[in-house]
């Protein structure tokens, strides 16, 4: 009998989109564009800090919207009942010096994210710690004789997804759904969590 393990996304599974909070609040429409929309992480990134660099906006910017984000109604309470279920890793393509204040808010669960490169309160670039890090790091947890139950909800989360044993889609917009119909879709904590009790 394999031991259980549980990887989730973060943004848009425990917590609102950085992104797109941070477009409201600078009214940058363009800051909006997510893992949802644009497969390619790299090329989302670059984006984004072209346009962090043409509006000066700095870290410090960032992080106070980041400061008055609060994670999704019922995230915390689905987090720790699954905590107290199984094992469970927050993987995420977000960064350090993004996440501190949600974590803090989620009673600090193990996350693995990225770094940012930053000079002066300006991001100048982006370090991911290992490229297709969601995928390896649930091929790892698999390889150390983990069953892996992934859920996320986004473009960047699918290879997590078909790496699992079991993967769900939670809360995914309509073209992830459409694109990735072998994945259960999902929208509420309770059903989220009685899957993945199922699961184990």
């Amino acid at each position: 009998m394999k031991q259980s393990i549980v990887t989730l996304d973060m943004e848009g599974v425990l917590t609102p989109e950085i992104w797109i909070a941070v477009s409201e609040k600078t009214g940058i429409p363009e800051l909006r564009r997510t893992t949802r929309d644009e497969p390619d992480y790299d090329k989302l990134m670059k984006f984004r800090l072209n346009i962090l660099d043409q509006r000066g906006l700095k870290l410090t910017d960032i992080q106070r919207v980041i400061g008055t984000l609060r994670p999704l109604e019922g995230a915390l309470d689905f987090l720790r009942a699954l905590r107290a279920l199984s094992q469970t890793i927050i993987l995420s393509d977000t960064f350090e010096e993004f996440a501190q204040p949600l974590l803090r808010q989620l009673e600090w669960p193990t996350l693995l994210c990225h770094k940012l490169e930053v000079v002066n309160d300006r991001i100048v670039n982006y370090r991911l710690r290992i490229s297709d890090q969601k995928k390896r790091a649930v091929a790892a947890l698999r390889d150390l004789n983990y069953n892996v139950i992934a859920a996320g909800d986004s473009y960047n989360d699918t290879a997590m997804l078909l790496e699992a044993n079991v993967g769900f889609l939670f809360r995914a917009p309509e073209n992830v759904k459409k694109e990735f119909p072998r994945f259960k879709a999902i929208e509420t904590y309770k059903d989220l969590y009685e899957l993945i009790q199922e699961a184990l």
